[in-house]
């Protein structure tokens, strides 16, 4: 594997090569056109371009992307029908990293645990569809302010929908309920701090949007079958 930051060009290119590649967009997008796709790709997701597939690609010069070189790709997207995907944020963040880290110094080191970390992030990638755009913005809301209260109202806001368009459109593009992604997410999240960190439960619980402790322990508990103290044991 081989990471690297590009930047293209706004003048279209085109070429093929004797390995696979991902383009993951770091900020603005990439128009590529390729067999089985033709289109943007924007933050928050992940194209593929299989070996030996001509494409043609321009961006603005300010865009800029991580890219994976690959041998080989993962068995999942070995056996994924889209070309062009919504990635984790977990993932997205990690591109970010990726950059901070490539960008500072030259560490082979460092850079083969990138490659491992990234791999294994990109293993676990298990939805593979092109979320919309406007169910992106929240969940990247949520993902960001999952401390705080958060109302189908101020979501619905956020990506310019009214309430009854979002929860549809959330429905559909992820298969969860917006409150029950929020809920899945707190819980996560409750769950590595607890495991991860010292933090006290109370403090656990207001990281995690609970101002009030025993509601936090209740739904933990409904949650995963066990209390917060517990799962620390």
């Amino acid at each position: 594997m081989q990471l690297s930051i590009r930047r293209y060009s706004r003048q279209p290119n085109a070429h093929q090569h004797d390995f696979h590649q991902l383009v993951l967009p770091l900020q603005g997008s990439i128009r590529l056109q390729q067999p089985g796709f033709q289109g943007l790709v924007s933050p928050g997701e992940c194209v593929v371009i299989h070996q030996g597939n001509s494409h043609q690609f321009a961006a603005a010069e300010a865009a800029r992307f991580v890219v994976a070189d690959l041998d080989q790709l993962p068995a999942n997207l070995q056996q994924a029908e889209q070309l062009v995907f919504a990635i984790t944020p977990a993932l997205q963040r990690f591109c970010e990293f990726i950059e901070a880290q490539l960008s500072a110094q030259v560490n082979p080191a460092i850079e083969q645990q990138l490659h491992s970390t990234f791999w294994l992030l990109l293993s676990e990638q298990q939805d593979f569809r092109l979320v919309d755009s406007r169910i992106r913005r929240v969940v990247a809301a949520i993902d960001q302010q999952l401390q705080q209260s958060l109302t189908i109202s101020q979501l619905a806001a956020q990506a310019h929908l009214s309430p009854t368009q979002l929860k549809s459109l959330f429905r559909r593009h992820t298969g969860q309920t917006l409150m029950g992604y929020i809920c899945q997410q707190r819980m996560n999240k409750a769950k590595a701090l607890l495991l991860h960190t010292d933090l006290p439960v109370q403090h656990i619980a207001e990281h995690c949007g609970y101002l009030d402790g025993s509601a936090f322990s209740r739904r933990f508990r409904q949650y995963f079958g066990l209390s917060p103290s517990q799962m620390r044991q």
